[in-house]
């Protein structure tokens, strides 16, 4: 019954993701459309500054510094990256932030305590802008990591200054991939702990949404791999929050692929919200 349920709702997500995305291909400014972030007239990249470790309360975290700048940035990579995935990224933005780059727990050279959540990531992210005594850093999140930057803002709302939230989801069903082939893989084979994170989670609500107070912006991109009506339904569950679709891009192509779009897109939103 179970999985019959969690196939209707696979359905209901994918009718109407299909829907959004007609009707984006109709009014795309009704979504409001962006093109791609302009690769023009960046500053030089800088190398990084410092690659080191820091012990939390249950767990050891890897992370890198670049750049520094008076105000701080954490940048926070998806499921199954590491420092490298987010890494140009990191290189531009650290021209005018001093930029965190750290590894979340059971990845990269970060330490594995044997379980992982979103709520322990944003756990480990709070308390690392604690030990490091950051002030109000905005937070880009890509993927899993703008689910563990909302996850943060939620829960530790005096934390973050901002929040830029890249390719999130609110609950699996709409992760396309999610079905038909997920639903199977979860229920026929027993999944490691990002498999597991990746097809049973995130479960938000717009109750926890909505306890979101700093500055956000919900971003996704044409092709993202996250229906269209999700990013959607957390823009318009997180208040005040701004949206932008990226015309012709991917879950990674403006993120992990290319960190000079990064840049641009974090620099033309900071700028609107005096945080740059």
């Amino acid at each position: 019954m179970k999985t019959f349920i969690t196939i209707l709702m696979c359905l209901a997500a994918s009718f109407g993701g299909f829907a959004a995305q007609i009707d984006f291909a109709v009014n795309p400014q009704k979504y409001n459309a962006i093109d791609t972030p302009s690769v023009s007239d960046l500053p030089a990249p800088v190398e990084i500054r410092e690659d080191t470790f820091i012990e939390l309360s249950d767990v050891r975290i890897h992370y890198q510094v670049f750049g520094e700048g008076e105000k701080p940035l954490i940048l926070v990579h998806g499921n199954g990256g590491s420092v490298n995935s987010l890494k140009e990224a990191a290189s531009y933005l650290g021209s005018r932030f001093t930029v965190y780059l750290p590894e979340s727990r059971c990845h990269g050279q970060s330490g594995d305590p044997g379980v992982i959540t979103y709520e322990l990531m944003a756990k480990d992210i709070a308390e690392f802008i604690e030990a490091l005594g950051l002030e109000k850093p905005t937070v880009i999140g890509h993927s899993d990591g703008a689910i563990n930057a909302l996850t943060l803002a939620a829960k530790y709302p005096d934390l973050p200054g901002a929040v830029i939230a890249c390719g999130a989801n609110s609950r699996p069903e709409t992760f396309k991939p999610y079905f038909p082939f997920g639903v199977a893989v979860a229920n026929i084979f027993r999944p490691d702990k990002l498999n597991d994170l990746m097809l049973t989670l995130p479960q938000f609500d717009g109750e926890y949404l909505s306890s979101i107070t700093c500055p956000a912006y919900i971003v996704c991109g044409e092709h993202d791999i996250m229906w269209l009506t999700d990013t959607v339904y957390i823009h318009e569950c997180v208040k005040g929050s701004d949206m932008a679709v990226i015309k012709g891009a991917d879950h990674s192509s403006y993120m992990s692929h290319d960190g000079r779009q990064t840049y641009s897109l974090a620099k033309d939103w900071l700028e609107k919200k005096d945080l740059w």
